[in-house]
């Protein structure tokens, strides 16, 4: 899987996070008990010490607002558009709620409206200066855009107004943790931890660094020390499943997934990798059913409509499944998995196998060749299987032509015969007899009939005397008798 949809998840779980402690601060603090505007910058301003009257009825909105969101997080089921008209109707009742405006800017977040978000944070930070969640929500977002050098700017902005702030020192252990550089990600995150001990995020990155330099056991002892923390946070439940995994327990890996999904349900990680071990086992409508909760987080992603394909292939649903790796190709033409499986669905089920060898040597070729694809692969048979049902077919081909060829020769010659045996037929035989119809000698003379027609009346037959009967073939009763008694 890429980053990018990995990254967004993260994103949203550090959201719920500063969305808890955003509302929460607020609360405790009151809305009416902020401290002034400064010049408007995040984190960067001079504060001052005049505060910002709030109105009654704002207030009790945004307490209304509060209460509503508290019984949503203890239900484990989140309504965003009714918070959102919430904490509306209380910014409504007075602009300067900074607060409620940071909120607005987190749902909106959560919702995936980044942009708005954005615009929201930035207003919050116009009216609050010093509400750091406002300022480290627009880091992670700047950080998560790929713009590190612009999120490392604003974490430094937060640290010289805040020394002591260990949310921003646990974010740029994160930078630095995917950068690669292991050592300053646990040095900040030691650092975040001696100022909060209670920094699930610095926990975060420890347990992850762990994780990725495979020291499995340092990372699930940081995962457990986080979970007693906060027993609610995905994100914790879903690494100690990677951990697992890479124990080779996949079945209690499993479980912490599912975990995961329990705490939030919208949590794509985990959706991510549930969907995975299902196409494993071959339970492919618990994978479609994990597919499409990743897609209607993140529609544009490639890599789920890829899978989704598989599992409607796996269900028999073919024409589905071509359909998801049509849009998978449209997301990412360069992904070669997509030519792989559209080939084998044309090669084993849609008796396709030429456009099937079109789509594995376009799969080679996106692979980087032969040379970078393992001697067992299985697109080496697939090919050579497509190739001999090709060869198979037109060899076929070729013969049922020659064949027709024959068969139209075979029925011509028939049909010449039949007219010769038509054109003889044409000759009538002599009226009363059986004989053949005459013909003229050679050399055109003409015949004895010719010259002597026969009797107006025909003689009665006479029978055959003695001598005749003893000499059959002198029956001319004109000719004289040469025989000798």
């Amino acid at each position: 899987m890429n980053r990018t949809p990995m990254m967004r998840s993260l994103l949203l779980a550090a959201l719920a996070v500063l969305f808890a402690a955003g509302c929460t601060g607020s609360k405790a603090a009151g809305p009416g008990t902020g401290t002034g505007t400064t010049d408007g910058k995040a984190g960067t301003g001079t504060k001052t010490n005049e505060p910002v009257p709030i109105s009654n009825r704002a207030k009790l909105l945004f307490e209304d607002a509060l209460g509503a969101l508290q019984a949503q997080k203890k239900a484990n089921a989140y309504d965003y558009p009714s918070l959102e008209r919430k904490f509306k109707a209380a910014l409504d009742a007075d602009q300067s709620l900074a607060e409620a405006e940071y909120n607005l800017g987190v749902i909106a977040e959560r919702q995936g409206n980044t942009q708005e978000a954005i615009a929201r944070y930035q207003t919050a930070l116009k009216k609050k200066p010093t509400l750091r969640q406002a300022s480290e929500n627009l880091a992670v977002i700047t950080q998560n855009a790929g713009d590190i050098t612009g999120a490392v700017s604003i974490y430094q902005g937060i640290l010289k107004v805040y020394p002591d702030d260990a949310n921003s020192r646990a974010r740029l252990a994160e930078i630095y943790r995917q950068t690669g550089d292991h050592e300053k990600a646990m040095e900040f995150s030691r650092a975040a931890l001696m100022r909060e001990p209670q920094s699930v995020t610095a926990y975060k990155v420890m347990m992850r660094s762990y994780l990725e330099r495979k020291q499995l056991a340092m990372a699930k002892l940081v995962a457990l020390r986080a979970l007693k923390i906060d027993q609610n946070d995905p994100e914790l439940h879903h690494t100690i499943g990677l951990i697992l995994l890479q124990e080779e327990k996949k079945d209690e890996a499993r479980a912490q997934f599912k975990r995961a999904l329990e705490t939030r349900a919208d949590y794509v990680p985990s959706h991510v990798m549930m969907a995975q071990l299902a196409l494993e086992v071959e339970d492919y409508p618990a994978a479609e059913e994990h597919l499409r909760r990743i897609l209607q987080a993140d529609s544009k992603n490639a890599a789920a409509h890829l899978d989704l394909g598989l599992a409607y292939k796996g269900q028999g649903q073919l024409d589905k499944a071509m359909q998801e790796y049509d849009e998978a190709e449209k997301l990412d033409p360069k992904m070669a998995a997509i030519y792989f499986n559209r080939g084998v669905l044309l090669h084993r089920h849609k008796g396709a196998p030429e456009r099937a060898i079109e789509l594995y040597r376009k799969y080679m070729t996106l692979s980087g060749g032969e040379v970078a694809l393992n001697a067992e692969h299985p697109i080496f048979g697939l090919l050579r299987e497509a190739e001999s049902i090709v060869q198979a077919q037109r060899e076929a081909a070729a013969a049922e032509e020659q064949q027709k060829k024959l068969e139209e020769l075979q029925k011509q010659q028939q049909e010449l015969m039949k007219a010769e045996e038509g054109k003889q037929g044409n000759v009538a035989p002599a009226s009363g007899t059986n004989a053949p119809a005459p013909t003229e000698p050679a050399g055109g003379a003409p015949s004895p009939a010719a010259n002597n027609p026969p009797p107006a009346e025909a003689q009665p037959k006479q029978p055959a005397t003695a001598h005749e009967q003893k000499n059959p073939a002198k029956t001319d009763p004109t000719e004289p008798s040469d025989d000798i008694f």
